[in-house]
């Protein structure tokens, strides 16, 4: 299925250079299995799996999903936490020739639905019952009014069969010999081109309410998982642990994407608990961990001297803001380096720090451009910034997908002709690195002043009592916004707006850049498990607030 929006000029384009080549992922699996076939591959809490052993199961789930009438290029949602047969699932739909769209274990009817509805798919692989929960019935339910939803295939045995129509097991599918019944060849013939098929799908984090579905040719995505290989200098003697979900990019990006490419182990924790992710780095000997910072504040909080963590090289958090003394201490007390990068679901990587970065450049970056990327910071009218003004980021490049599933109007409203495109962000650019001062939407204009919201937050961050913290726009009579500031404190802590206030004017800030109102909560709302605060939940609680007192 030829992608919405790359042109035979930007493929040639690409290609001239080397940044896009015709490699899938599967073939890293395929040559991992050839030349390191007794070496560990995947490792959760019920099995230990190696690289030809993967290799094995990852083609008798195509095979199987091949003879049961599954074509190529249907799509297939994955629905999975944090588990060998999901991680083995998701790299099968592509040795089948099978669009999959990986999404977070929480969704549930209406947001599958939509899913279903935008992408039309035949099959939904999921757990049995998770987090006690019952998938198998959502399923039954979901096919009743999707008809072309045909196959249901579970994870696990949490749910014995007999199965209803349409529904099997991934675990009997895995102990039949697929090979001998089926010709392999088979497989060659449905193999994505990457460039010129959609090999996979992604949905955004739905800032709208409602997701958007993006698709992904197979050549972007092996660019920028090589290039995260070479800023983290992975190789095929790391052990990578997914901590936060592989389905999302604070950890997939590592486990899924880089590690394969040079065969490096991948450890899944199934349910995080900061004692279970700190005991599993210590079994495993775990060299890097995908995180969001939520797990690694509450990580911090255990004791860390019951545990050997010496073998911890770096830490990719992602999802969240990392408050730069949480990533010192994180760095002092796990050992492993901190490494931030930026990039969306919707316009692809952007930028990523290297390991041998600074620690500060680290700590409160998102690092150099990734090669291949050209980046230039424009103002509200297009026009470019001058040197060392902040301005929106806008990028052109290798990293990119190719826009919105079979939706050429809003893709032509996030990409130019040219290819060039824009992450929203504000962001300033020092010897190269990019420093971001917030998102476009979330800026505060205070009278016509600009208030970024990422500027404030980096320095009450610093607050000895503050935990968390996040500024918002509230509406406001005279100056049509001011900045309202929702404070987490620590624990036993007690914050008042007095303590804001004169630690911020010892900062020497702007006086109009002092947020005018505090809101102490207990935890900031995220969207989902993504570790992502939900401005959204503050804007509008400080809206109806505001409303109800008569002030707006």
């Amino acid at each position: 299925m030829k992608p919405i929006r790359y042109t035979d000029q930007i493929i040639r384009e690409f290609k001239s250079v080397g940044y896009w080549t015709d490699e899938t992922f599967t073939d890293f699996w395929m040559k991992n299995a050839k030349e390191r076939p007794e070496r560990e591959a995947l490792v959760d809490s019920n099995m230990r799996i190696t690289w030809a052993q993967a290799a094995k199961i990852m083609d008798r789930f195509a095979l199987a999903w091949i003879d049961m009438g599954l074509n190529k290029d249907d799509r297939v949602i994955l629905q999975a936490p944090n588990c060998a047969y999901g991680f083995l699932a998701r790299i099968a739909c592509e040795r089948a020739g099978l669009i999959n769209i990986t999404v977070m274990p929480y969704l549930r009817h209406k947001e599958l639905t939509h899913i279903i509805e935008k992408i039309d798919p035949r099959a939904i692989i999921v757990p049995g019952i998770y987090r006690k929960f019952n998938y198998l019935e959502m399923i039954e339910e979901l096919k009743k009014d999707h008809p072309n939803l045909k196959y249901a295939f579970l994870l696990d045995s949490t749910i014995s069969g007999p199965y209803p129509e349409g529904v099997r097991s991934l675990i009997d599918i895995a102990e039949e010999p697929w090979e001998n019944k089926t010709d392999v060849s088979v497989l060659d013939k449905r193999r994505f081109h990457a460039t010129e098929d959609v090999g996979a799908l992604t949905s955004t984090s739905g800032t709208t309410g409602v997701p958007k579905i993006v698709e992904w040719p197979l050549a972007s995505r092996v660019m920028t998982s090589k290039c995260r290989v070479e800023i983290w200098k992975l190789t095929g003697e790391d052990t990578a642990m997914a901590v936060a979900p592989f389905a999302g990019g604070a950890a997939g990006t590592l486990t899924y994407f880089a590690a394969p490419l040079v065969g490096s182990k991948i450890v899944l924790l199934e349910e995080f608990t900061p004692e279970g992710a700190l005991e599993m780095i210590q079994k495993e000997r775990v060299t890097c961990i995908g995180v969001v910072p939520t797990h690694i504040i509450r990580m911090l909080e255990c004791d860390l001297s019951k545990y050997d963590l010496s073998s911890l090289r770096f830490i990719r958090s992602a999802g969240g803001y990392l408050p730069p003394k949480v990533a010192m201490e994180a760095e002092e007390r796990l050992g492993g380096k901190i490494t931030s990068d930026l990039g969306t679901q919707d316009v692809g990587s952007v930028s990523g720090c290297s390991i041998d970065d600074p620690g500060d450049v680290r700590r409160r970056t998102v690092g150099k451009p990734l090669r291949g990327n050209v980046i230039k910071l424009r103002d509200e009218n297009g026009n470019e910034v001058p040197p060392g003004d902040p301005g929106i980021l806008y990028m052109r490049g290798p990293h990119s997908p190719a826009g919105y599933w079979r939706d050429p109007e809003t893709t032509r409203e996030v990409f130019d002709d040219n290819n060039w495109t824009t992450t929203g962000d504000i962001v300033t650019l020092e010897e190269g690195r990019i420093w971001i001062m917030g998102r476009q939407k979330d800026v505060i204009i205070r009278g016509g002043q600009n208030i970024y919201p990422a500027e404030i937050e980096g320095l009450l961050n610093e607050h000895p009592k503050v935990a968390s913290i996040a500024i918002v726009a509230m509406p406001d009579r005279e100056f049509g916004e001011k900045a309202c500031a929702y404070v987490v404190p620590k624990t036993g802590e007690t914050f008042v707006f007095e303590d804001m206030a004169a630690f911020l004017k010892a900062k020497k800030l702007a006086m109009y850049k002092l947020p005018e109102r505090l809101e102490i909560i207990d935890a900031m709302p995220t969207v989902g498990d993504s570790g992502k605060v939900d401005k959204k939940v503050l804007k509008k609680d400080i809206e109806d607030k505001v409303s109800s007192e008569g002030k707006a």
